[in-house]
């Protein structure tokens, strides 16, 4: 049963029909919606106040920004370890506080930023951040990603605790989670690119900061709420696994005795990476590091596996950030009105954020079970197959911003043309719905999926990963290209200075597109050669936590 390695808020053991189940997962989405009413906007945001407030050029105001999201993916790897290894999931999502206060200091004291000028008509007379006001801006950046990376793997982890995959009507809730947890993400984003966005446009920023933090508040004071009706995972430290002793027939391991092992999911050896194996055998040594479980060397495989995935993905992942940065900063040298109403760039984050929440119900709903009856497969298609209908839908993407950015530029040249309405990025912010929708949450059931009982948030973080890695190259890109597109002294490069216009972002718009065409054939390449940890088909994986007292033959199945 997957939940002999489940306790209550006591430590009890489970009561089905009290703990977990859709009535705990309600806690967990209203945490998901109120911090991601705070967080998609000002991660989105977060360029104008670099760029309008703190006087970064345009350059550095996209790196930084890139790095901000870069970190607050890769952060969450720190809450996945402390969860896994040491501590509740639960306790880790509370354990974390975030920077927004810092960053409202910043903003409303006027000492700890640059004095206002127009730096879009007259950047030459503005003034640079010191360097105490750039380190102070860093510290409260890298504390709202060390809370928030911790928050989101943890809660999808948490999430997936509430639901039995050995039981028939508990698992098709677990199939549905992650689209609903996507859903809340997309939720709550959609609330606060209206509301967030506006305040810090035409309030302040100090006031915006407040209010995302008084929102992550709120969040977790309802999630704590839920704490009687959630099922924990039990404590089991990961340096005191491989203290555990292992039978010398590796064959007959599937159960440890003792306190600490007996609910670690015991996993049967496999026939990959037989050069591992060697772990498990006992050679009369025992020392630190001698003798590991075969239950740890299948877990070794199994991030082998996913490595070559893990890295092609990244890849793919790299234009993502980039386009949305560039995007708001667009939409900034636009003609934002609708009607009377000037629309802040940021906030045509909505369109796509309207078309998820959309696309994400009726695929869920109607979908998933028509493609299911067709293919036999548990989610209709596989994984990585949903991931690489996103990476195509980015590769368009970027394209059809090539195209916008070089009608909007050779306007913005010409003084008998009228300045092109902001609503001409709406196929490319389409597209990027697109590409959340599959690409997002395929790879976040994927790797949580894949990895083992023990394994299960660091699962996920691997995927918040593969995002945060994917920002920090897309920053390092920008600078190469920065540098090698400067020709003569005194030059300027593709994405250099404080206007968007004396740059050539269409250029480096199709150097992405491009880039991600590369990956794509790479991630392809990766994806075909994979094999499942279990068979996707219906009849024989919908059981994800089971640990099967026979070993499982592995089977290719497509993408």
């Amino acid at each position: 049963m997957a939940l002999q390695g489940l306790t209550d808020w006591k430590g009890r053991s489970v009561n089905p029909k009290r703990q977990g189940g859709a009535k705990a997962t309600m806690f967990i989405y209203f945490l998901i919606v109120m911090t991601n009413m705070g967080n998609i906007p000002t991660m989105l945001n977060i360029v104008s106040f670099l760029h309008g407030t703190m006087h970064m050029g345009i350059a550095d105001a996209s790196t930084t920004a890139t790095n901000f999201y870069g970190a607050l993916c890769v952060f969450s790897f720190l809450g996945a370890f402390i969860s896994d290894s040491y501590i509740k999931r639960f306790y880790t999502i509370l354990i974390f506080a975030p920077g927004y206060m810092l960053l409202a200091c910043q903003a409303h004291f006027p000492s700890l930023h640059p004095s206002p000028c127009d730096i879009m008509n007259h950047p030459n007379k503005c003034t640079p951040a010191t360097s105490d006001n750039l380190s102070l801006l860093n510290l409260g950046l890298y504390v709202i990603a060390i809370g928030e990376g911790a928050l989101r793997v943890c809660a999808a982890a948490l999430g997936g605790d509430q639901f039995d995959g050995d039981d028939p009507e508990e698992l098709r809730g677990k199939i549905s989670f992650f689209n609903w947890f996507a859903f809340c993400i997309s939720l709550g984003g959609f609330v606060g690119l209206v509301l967030v966005v506006w305040v810090q446009n035409n309030e302040g920023w100090d006031l915006g900061f407040v209010l995302a933090a008084l929102m992550v508040l709120v969040g977790t004071t309802v999630v704590l709420g839920g704490l009687p009706f959630y099922r924990h995972q039990v404590f089991v430290a990961a340096f005191r696994k491989r203290k555990l002793s292992v039978p010398q027939d590796l064959m007959e391991v599937h159960e440890v005795k003792g306190g600490v092992g007996k609910n670690i999911e015991l996993l049967d050896r496999t026939a990959s990476f037989k050069f591992l194996d060697k772990a498990a055998v006992d050679n009369g040594y025992n020392g630190a590091w001698s003798l590991c479980t075969e239950t740890q060397v299948e877990e070794a495989k199994i991030i082998l596996r996913m490595l070559p995935i893990f890295l092609s993905s990244v890849l793919g992942y790299v234009p993502i950030p980039l386009l949305l940065t560039f995007t708001v900063q667009q939409g900034g040298t636009m003609d934002t009105r609708l009607g009377a109403t000037n629309i802040p760039p940021a906030s045509l984050f909505i369109v796509p954020i309207i078309f998820q929440i959309l696309i994400l119900v009726i695929y869920d709903r109607a979908i998933v079970p028509w493609l299911r009856r067709a293919t036999g497969y548990t989610g209709g298609i596989t994984h990585l197959q949903r991931v690489g209908v996103g990476f195509a839908s980015n590769i368009v993407a970027l394209g059809v911003a090539a195209v916008v950015e070089s009608h909007r530029r050779n306007r913005a040249f010409s003084s008998a043309a009228p300045t092109m309405s902001v609503f001409w990025l709406t196929p490319q912010f389409f597209l990027l719905g697109v590409m959340d929708v599959t690409s997002f949450v395929g790879l976040l059931e994927f790797f949580s999926s894949e990895a083992s009982a023990g394994m299960k948030s660091i699962g996920g973080a691997v995927f918040f990963c593969i995002l945060g890695v994917g920002s920090w190259l897309g920053g390092f890109l920008i600078q190469v290209v920065n540098r090698a597109t400067v020709r003569g002294s005194g030059g300027r490069g593709w994405l250099d200075g404080a206007s968007i216009n004396a740059g050539r972002l269409d250029l480096f718009y199709w150097l992405l597109a491009l880039f991600g065409l590369v990956s794509f054939v790479l991630y392809l390449f990766c994806a075909c050669r994979y094999t499942y940890r279990h068979d996707p088909r219906v009849q024989s994986t919908m059981e994800e936590d089971r640990v099967s007292p026979a070993p499982m033959k592995h089977k290719e199945a497509p993408v």
